[in-house]
């Protein structure tokens, strides 16, 4: 039985995204710019190894996209939240 599965994640980057939004997203409500600096730190953080784990993504035919996606989405409402006076109003 060869099995083609090494242990390993399929998409590293895409991953580092996924818990880097997420984090983002949990540490921006956190008042006085504390979250502004920690929160939208690690989102823009985050969309860089999204884009990484895009292009990385698409040339395996789409294989490990969908933790980009999800990346994606805690991103934009990270940014969304910051716009809206998310860590830095108390």
């Amino acid at each position: 039985m060869s099995s083609t599965y090494d242990g390993r994640r399929s998409n590293p980057s895409a991953w580092a995204a996924f818990w880097l939004g997420l984090v983002g997203l949990l540490l921006m409500p956190i008042p006085l710019f504390i979250g502004l600096i920690l929160g939208g730190g690690l989102s823009v953080v985050a969309a860089v190894f999204a884009v990484i784990g895009l292009l990385k993504g698409l040339a395996r035919g789409g294989k490990g996209i969908a933790p980009v996606v999800f990346a994606a989405i805690f991103i934009l409402l990270t940014w969304g939240g910051i716009s809206i006076g998310g860590g830095i109003v108390w």
